[in-house]
């Protein structure tokens, strides 16, 4: 199984291994719009450039230092894979951040020259602009992980016991809910247990959370100021608390692109959280999802980062450790 963390060192804190594919099916093998973009301890950065790896050594790159990333290029829009690219190239421009304030105002400047890198001269219509998720970890040595994220990848954490999510999704349901439209339960419903191809807010397209007939051309982060209550503690930007004792993953939507996904993920704790290298993770969950495919399954990109932090505390017992498409204006039925 070709991993593109192969070659690349992330010094003794840190296991890291990724792969992306455009496709587990031998039958139907789309477009690979998705992307990664590691960047080692040593400065050494893994890619991909017109679907097939790459890597360059970024000479100025501090000691320790790594940088983490997924993309999944919008499919239901053009350039979605040119839009992914774009942004993995632009984030190896950009020098290690120090802070979580330094990281946001950079990743920000970076969507706001690629919005306009995109904008077709004499096209208005922002709506076929594209667009790509962006989940990024940014992890200087010896300090507390930075989140950046916008779109519906995710961050999950991998317990023994279970797989929680530490990242919402920028989806129709989130903005309902950041309006009082949605409770806890129907947002996890809707968000966790079921299938729906349509989405918020998009690195390079903007975000339509305030009014979905209208597109801006910033980005909304999710925070306690526009969360509702039961969502806060997972802000888009922000630093992280990380466990010994779990496995991070970073992946695109195609893992969980089923009808049913909740029952999928369940599976994860017992073939993620107990292989010994993040490489034996990595293997095991594009296999078990290659061999036992689950039901009512959409055929999509798979890219995935696992990682494990082996100099993290391990919590004391008991403790409490806190195919995309742009919504329509109409709100569900069922309200």
């Amino acid at each position: 199984m070709t991993r593109i963390t192969d070659s690349l060192d992330f010094g003794p804190g840190l296991d890291v291994a990724a792969r992306s594919s455009a496709s587990i099916s031998k039958l139907q093998v789309p477009e690979n719009q998705d992307n990664l973009l590691i960047i080692d301890a040593g400065g050494r950065a893994a890619f991909l450039r017109d679907q097939t790896p790459h890597s360059v050594t970024l000479p100025d790159w501090p000691r320790g230092h790594v940088r983490l990333a997924v993309l999944d290029g919008m499919g239901g829009h053009g350039h979605g894979r040119e839009a992914a690219e774009a942004v993995a190239t632009g984030l190896l421009l950009i020098p290690a951040c120090a802070t979580l304030e330094e990281l946001g105002a950079r990743l920000d400047a970076l969507h706001a020259r690629l919005q306009e890198q995109f904008r077709r001269q004499g096209d208005d219509d922002s709506f076929r602009r594209p667009g790509t998720t962006l989940t990024l970890l940014e992890i200087p040595p010896g300090a507390a992980p930075m989140l950046y994220h916008v779109g519906d990848s995710r961050l999950y954490e991998i317990t023994t016991q279970a797989a929680d999510p530490l990242t919402v999704d920028h989806v129709p349901a989130t903005s309902f809910a950041m309006h009082g439209l949605l409770g806890e339960q129907e947002w996890w419903q809707q968000v966790h247990g079921e299938h729906r191809a349509q989405i918020t807010q998009a690195y390079i397209l903007g975000n339509a959370f305030i009014n979905p007939q209208v597109l801006d051309d910033g980005l909304l982060p999710l925070s306690d100021a526009n969360l509702p209550p039961f969502l806060r503690r997972l802000a888009d930007r922000r630093l992280l608390t990380v466990r010994a004792d779990a496995t991070y993953l970073l992946a695109t939507d195609g893992f969980w692109s089923c009808g049913r996904p909740l029952l999928w993920t369940a599976r994860w704790p017992a073939l993620l959280a107990r292989p010994d290298h993040a490489a034996a993770a990595l293997d095991a969950l594009f296999s078990d999802y290659a061999n036992n495919p689950p039901p009512e399954l959409h055929i999509d990109n798979l890219s995935a980062i696992v990682l494990r932090f082996a100099g993290a505390r391990a919590p004391a017992h008991g403790e409490n450790i806190d195919e995309t498409a742009l919504p329509h204006a109409s709100i569900p039925s069922h309200f």
